[in-house]
């Protein structure tokens, strides 16, 4: 009996003991698989690098699309001249072929008006043959008898009036025989120069053909080798063309892997904040509760109020009007629909040239810079850990932040200059507030 009261009392205090380190094991922190602040930040510092590196090789990329461009303007300007230049040798060449088509006409008809004089050459050649063949028996029959016969022409006379009319037949005669000669020459001669004309201006035709083909051809051949060139060049501009997509398709895929980045940089920024928050809590027997505000606040920059938990806020700028509340909205840049994380405070940008400014961003509360730089969508920011769950962020700063990393600031304290840094529409201050890593709405506490 007193065995199993002992067995008993054993076995109730191992089950007590067990109950006991399992609520104090729920009630520690759990390290096993979460980072550390540290490495989270190395984290951020490696993703931010990387990120650097891509906006290097984005702007490579911007500039070799930039002087693809300017080469392809280049481009279409020498194809547009060289297409001006093509069609006007075209042009060229079609009057040329008008050209040849007259002179080939003009040729056709010489040959024509030669066929006809050399018709009428013929008829006066054998004309003047048949005349010589009776001149030639004429001068044989005078070199027979001599000029004894016109002698005896003339002592046949009768009378001295039969005598003066043989003389003057004799001398008609002769003078008959003369002119029908010279005629007889002047039209062979006539002819002759005819034909040597049609000749030479055939000749000359011929000649003027042989340079209108001569022409021709050379503008023929520039023309293909204009067409030629027109040809390389459009292959070209086609290469160019893709290799412009290609880059274009390259950044499109680097700024998504930057925004990618830009992603896992904030949630590796909440991992932080939560981290932070962590180790804060590890030396807090309690987390603190959400709170919620019951005040009012009109806008008055560095402007202290205080919530129903009786945490004091400081209003982070002096602005005119919220231009854009926290939740979902249509993004004014990109134009869809998307959360806002924040409230758009506007105000102008008063920066002044020695440095100094009217329009300070303040730090809502006292905490620690764990973020003062620069991003693609935020501009100049800064982040505050506020070391209890609460951490703010003032994005779109005119200029480099006034603080740094691991400053310790406190509330009020000048942190930069309202500007339109990054993704921005207009002047005015981005201001986010996070609890255990997650966004809040900032006017629940501001008012």
């Amino acid at each position: 009996m007193n065995n199993k009261k002992f067995w008993t009392s054993l076995i109730a205090g191992l089950m007590a003991v067990i109950l006991l380190l399992s609520l104090i094991m729920s009630i520690l922190p759990h390290k096993a698989n979460a980072k550390t602040s540290s490495e989270i930040k190395d984290q951020i510092e490696q993703i931010e690098a990387e990120n650097k590196e891509m906006e290097e090789q984005l702007g490579d990329l911007k500039d070799k699309l930039s002087a693809l461009k300017e080469e392809q303007k280049e481009n279409k300007a020498e194809i547009k001249a060289l297409i001006a230049e093509k069609n006007l040798i075209d042009q060229q060449v079609g009057l040329l072929y008008g050209q040849i088509n007259n002179m080939n006409e003009q040729i056709a008809a010489y040959n024509v008006l030669i066929a006809d004089k050399q018709e009428e050459l013929d008829d006066a050649i054998e004309n003047l043959e048949k005349l010589n063949n009776q001149y030639k028996e004429r001068i044989r029959a005078m070199e027979e008898d001599g000029e004894l016969s016109y002698w005896s022409v003339l002592f046949e006379a009768n009378s001295f009036s039969d005598l003066l009319d043989r003389l003057n037949m004799v001398q008609e005669i002769a003078a008959a025989d003369s002119r029908r000669l010279t005629q007889l020459r002047q039209a062979a001669a006539e002819v002759e120069a005819i034909y040597n004309q049609l000749q030479a201006e055939k000749a000359e035709l011929a000649e003027s053909k042989r340079r209108l083909d001569a022409t021709q051809a050379e503008f023929l051949q520039k023309g293909v080798e204009a067409q030629t060139l027109l040809n390389e060049l459009t292959i070209k501009m086609d290469e160019l063309a893709q290799q412009a997509g290609d880059y274009k398709d390259m950044m499109g895929d680097i700024e998504d892997a930057m925004e990618d980045f830009e992603e896992q940089l904030g949630k590796l920024e909440t991992d932080l904040d939560e981290a932070l928050y962590k180790e804060y809590l590890a030396t807090m027997t309690t987390a603190p509760t959400k709170p919620t505000y019951s005040g009012g606040s009109d806008g008055s920059g560095g402007k202290v109020t205080i919530d129903t938990s009786g945490i004091s806020w400081v209003i982070p700028c002096s602005y005119r009007y919220i231009s854009s509340a926290y939740g979902w909205r249509i993004h004014p840049v990109y134009g869809y629909k998307k959360f806002h994380h924040g409230v758009d405070m506007a105000a102008p940008c008063k920066m002044k040239k020695d440095g100094t400014t009217d329009s300070p961003v303040y730090a809502t509360r006292s905490g620690v810079v764990t973020i003062a730089g620069w991003s693609d969508s935020a501009g100049w920011y800064v982040k505050v850990d506020h070391l209890d769950g609460f951490s703010s962020a003032y994005m779109h700063l005119c200029c480099r932040p006034f603080v740094k990393v691991g400053d310790v600031v406190a509330a009020g304290q000048i942190l930069g200059c309202i500007g339109s840094t990054g993704v921005s529409t207009g002047d005015h201050l981005h201001f986010s507030l996070y609890f255990n890593g997650e966004s809040v709405n900032p006017m629940e506490y501001l008012g």
